[in-house]
């Protein structure tokens, strides 16, 4: 089991960027896949990207583009850069970490998830 904690959300102008970062501890952080989700209200959680242990990336056609996934292994962090963003990217977006080396978007594929941290944005 891995504990994640997000942070960087807040509120941001259509058209602006912001980074979220998820720390992680309690297991061997470069091993594993890790990914991002979102859930905006009252819709179902969705992916938003992943990378693989080998830094390999995989995102949904929504954000592909806009959106950049990254790891730094030294220090347990996987970040979300999020660019030209629009008002349907308002969510709250969770960090993840899967049971295996390999990107996946499959939410049965991940085995820890964070508390998640608000983005929204403004039209």
């Amino acid at each position: 089991q891995v504990h994640l904690v997000e942070s960087g959300g807040g509120l941001v102008q259509a058209g602006g960027s912001l980074t979220l970062s998820c720390a992680a501890s309690g297991q061997p952080f470069s091993r594993y896949a890790m990914g991002w989700f979102r859930q905006a209200p009252g819709a179902e959680r969705e992916f938003v990207a992943a990378i693989s242990w080998s830094d390999s990336t995989y995102y949904a056609d929504s954000v592909k583009g806009r959106f950049t996934i990254s790891r730094d292994n030294a220090k347990n962090m996987m970040y979300l850069q999020m660019s030209s963003l629009k008002p349907e990217d308002t969510a709250v977006y969770v960090c993840a970490a899967s049971h295996s080396r390999w990107t996946s978007s499959r939410e049965n594929d991940f085995g820890s998830w964070g508390q998640g941290t608000q983005v929204t944005v403004s039209s």
